[in-house]
């Protein structure tokens, strides 16, 4: 099949949607009696965020949700994936509801219903309470049995309004980008530090479907992954060898006590696990059945050991993180998670591009994005064709925003975003996505 027909071929059950998170777009910092977040802390700090910015306005999603809601019904989306500010809703990160910050997540949600969007809740998405992190935040196991307490608040109000809550979205840069490099809030560049928050992050996410799986709610419960395969750059035995120490490192180190009940010996015997501390029960906590994974994909990681390490080709070229368009490790990575786990039913949480978009006579003329999901698409029928049962696929952005220590240099989105304005103005990928699935 061609990539025009392969992605025509779509079963008429498949979910598609598009994604974004709460801080990412929402400003209203102070709004309402919303607590602040370790990235809040962190863009506050001179020298984190490479623009010198802030998320205090970013997109005023806050203000402008109603305008959101019909842009995205706009595009013909079934669904909307979207996270819960947690100090917008519990400021503390224990004690006290906001009931204001849970009136607004109360209006986003009548009004995608009123459009017919479905709502898909990411509980976590970076944004840890400050007053929790001031208590050692990840590295506090505390954290983990707060996050339950939250996780079964928002599941009571909402848990039969909306089709999927996700626990966590991407526990590896939680871990690993805020506790190991310190490239991302809260900062603390140690790597044992991310082994130990590693840890926190999969036991409240056990701990959190334990408390929420008890108020049977009908929204699907699971939690959403960034992975990727690891090619090695030669077939030398160290770069083999290295290439299998990033898997087990990377996407098994989440998978492998989901699914398993265990760390895998691989990455124990290359992590620093001096502040790991694994209780008797923390697995069986850990391992509970979910109902769906959500998997975000963006690039593979290409292992070489030599100095200077070997580059990957980039035949596809790059996006404008400077990440290697490679769509195939899509097929790749699906295929090798379907044949070491038995997975629940998979989505795409997130798949986009980061392009040096130019808004020109009131249009965006991205091509480039426009191939790399005609692409990665193809790549993801290719697949389900294969057996991997994946039930949606969300673009990751619906609409530029800040994206993190890149502050707003870089866009994601299909809607171009004037931070200064605010006016919101549809990319040439926008109009391709609305037409292509109102013809799937």
């Amino acid at each position: 099949m061609s990539i025009p027909e392969k992605i025509a071929a779509f079963p008429p059950t498949f979910t598609w949607g598009v994604a974004t998170s709460a801080y990412q777009i929402e400003g209203g910092a102070t709004a309402d009696g919303r607590g602040a977040s370790i990235w809040d802390t962190f863009t506050h700090t001179e020298g984190k965020i490479t623009d010198a910015s802030t998320g205090d306005v970013a997109c005023d999603h806050y203000h402008r949700y109603a305008e959101d809601v019909d842009l995205i019904a706009g595009l013909n989306v079934d669904a909307y994936r979207f996270s819960i500010a947690w100090p917008r809703v519990q400021p503390d990160g224990s004690g006290a509801w906001n009931e204001a910050g849970f009136d607004f997540y109360s209006r986003l949600l009548d009004k995608l219903a009123e459009k017919n969007v479905a709502a898909h809740v990411t509980l976590y998405h970076w944004d840890l309470p400050q007053a929790l992190e001031d208590e050692g935040g990840w590295l506090n196991r505390e954290t983990a049995e707060h996050f339950a307490v939250y996780a079964a608040e928002v599941a009571r109000r909402f848990g039969n309004r909306v089709a999927s809550i996700a626990t966590h979205n991407e526990p590896w840069c939680t871990a690993n980008l805020g506790y190991g490099t310190g490239q991302f809030a809260p900062g603390i560049a140690r790597p044992a530090a991310a082994v130990s928050a590693s840890h926190h992050l999969l036991l409240s996410h056990g701990l959190a479907m334990q408390s929420m799986r008890a108020l049977n709610v009908s929204a699907k419960l699971g939690i959403v992954l960034n992975q990727w395969t690891a090619t090695p750059a030669t077939g030398s035995a160290a770069d083999i060898k290295a290439a299998e120490v990033e898997w087990a490192r990377s996407v098994a180190w989440f998978m492998d006590p989901i699914f398993k009940g265990s760390y895998p010996e691989l990455a124990l015997e290359n992590n620093d696990c001096s502040l790991l501390s694994i209780h008797e029960n923390d697995f069986n906590d850990i391992r509970q059945p979910i109902d769906f994974l959500g998997v975000n994909y963006y690039f593979r990681a290409y292992v070489s050991t030599e100095t200077p390490p070997r580059t990957p080709p980039c035949l596809l070229g790059v996006t404008d993180m400077g990440w290697e368009i490679y769509p195939q490790g899509l097929t790749e990575l699906l295929l090798k998670l379907h044949a070491e786990y038995t997975l629940p039913p998979v989505y795409i949480t997130e798949n986009g591009m980061a392009v040096a978009d130019q808004l020109e006579g009131g249009q965006v003329h991205d091509q480039a994005r426009i191939d790399y999901l005609k692409m990665h698409l193809a790549a993801l029928h290719d697949a389900m064709d294969a057996g991997v049962d994946v039930r949606g696929y969300f673009y990751w952005s619906l609409m530029d925003n800040f994206e993190w220590n890149s502050g707003y240099l870089r866009r994601f989105g299909l809607v171009h975003v004037d931070y200064d304005t605010q006016q919101r103005t549809l990319k040439d990928s926008a109009h391709w996505y609305r037409n292509f699935i109102k013809q799937a």
